[in-house]
């Protein structure tokens, strides 16, 4: 245990930073750090344990890619093939291009076909609704659910831009998901189980809650305008749900601490191999050419902020991670991998440093000041107080 990563999670507890946190740092031979402050519901009196479960939200699209890339080495999947070879629903995309005089959506079929990379590296013309206020009236126009009320509707949503012209947060990993479970037949968790998270030794991730995760799952958390959070109880999805690839899995912040050990060790973990070192290779370099990862400007105030992480630094993306591609003010250097979860969790993965770390809370909206900040300050000390050598 390290006092100083202690003594900061406690304090952004006590400052309102966040209910509960849960936080991990790990280098290539284990585990660096390993804590939790606060509760799992405010005002409950339950503690945020390490092993507390929360949603992780967009954290699942680093394990779907992962999926991805096992069958791309596989030979049953081609990252530049295009993708409806396998899902014959990409067949003829069309892109939104604006509404009409009457309010109705205006399509036009897309300048080309949609790709597995341009998927995984959000290049297809996926949008998401809740940072694209265009996606977000035409889901209001034609009463197609969102993601967040029926994934495997919302996948009926048309492109934003065409394939590979610019960088757009959005369902492309979903979509991904949905080719892995055409492959090979299974569900994507059933997939991932026997081939990712069950070789990991990640127990406690999956897209429906074991009977032993139940009791330490935590609340949701919404900040309300005076910045307090309201605990609330989130859904449990039902055996039919849709096991979305983009945001699905629940999950500790422990069991993707050992995802994040993968990723370091070339895609292997305690002699297990995952991915071949030229997967992850390539799952660690820009993707999109002289693309740039955009801000996400939001469509849906109740579910996110305006968020971009590093503002003013250049960030690519490559088949599963955002690349910050010039130093941070954490002590990150250039090259270093990133991403979030919806319910403010975070992580980011040093190649060059071989260490790496995750952040758990469960609040609403993304992009919560207090809870970036408070990742910041944890990124930051874990460099000067676990940081190898």
């Amino acid at each position: 245990m390290n006092p100083s990563i202690d003594s900061l999670l406690e304090a952004g507890v006590e400052r309102g930073a966040v209910a509960g946190v849960a936080a991990v740092v790990v280098d290539r031979d284990g585990v660096r750090y390993e804590g939790s402050a606060g509760e799992r519901r405010s005002g409950s009196g339950a503690d945020m344990s390490f092993d507390t479960v929360g949603a992780i939200f967009s954290m699942t699209k680093a394990l779907t890619a992962t999926a991805a890339m096992q069958l791309v080495e596989r030979g049953l999947l081609s990252l530049d093939a295009p993708a409806s070879e396998v899902c014959p629903e990409l067949a003829r995309p069309e892109v939104l291009s604006g509404f009409d005089v009457d309010g109705l959506p205006v399509t036009r079929p897309a300048a080309s076909p949609i790709t597995l990379r341009q998927l995984l590296t959000h290049t297809s013309g996926f949008a998401y609704d809740m940072w694209n206020a265009d996606l977000t009236r035409w889901h209001e126009v034609t009463g197609v659910p969102t993601m967040g009320t029926d994934g495997r509707a919302a996948l009926a949503a048309p492109l934003v831009a065409d394939p590979g012209t610019r960088w757009q947060y959005g369902i492309g990993i979903d979509w991904a998901g949905v080719m892995v479970e055409a492959v090979t037949s299974t569900t994507l968790g059933e997939y991932l189980a026997e081939h990712v998270t069950g070789p990991l030794g990640m127990p406690d991730t999956a897209f429906t809650l074991g009977a032993s995760m139940v009791d330490r799952r935590s609340a949701m958390h919404i900040r309300l305008e005076d910045g307090s959070l309201l605990p609330i109880d989130m859904p449990e999805p039902g055996p039919e749900a849709f096991e979305s690839g983009g945001g699905g899995l629940q999950g500790t912040v422990g069991d993707y601490g050992r995802f994040l050990r993968m990723i370091l060790n070339d895609g292997e973990l305690d002699g297990v191999r995952v991915l071949q070192p030229d997967s992850v290779a390539e799952m660690s370099r820009n993707q999109i050419g002289d693309l740039r990862v955009e801000p996400m400007i939001s469509a849906a105030p109740g579910l996110t902020n305006d968020a971009e992480f590093f503002p003013g630094v250049a960030k690519t993306w490559s088949l599963a991670f955002q690349i910050t591609e010039e130093p941070g003010f954490t002590g990150r250097p250039a090259g270093t991998l990133m991403w979030a979860g919806l319910a403010n969790s975070y992580y980011w993965i040093d190649r060059t440093n071989g260490i790496a770390g995750a952040f758990l809370s469960q609040i609403l909206p993304f992009a919560d000041p207090g809870a970036m900040e408070l990742f910041g300050e944890f990124e930051t000390t874990a460099y000067a107080a676990v940081r190898p050598g």
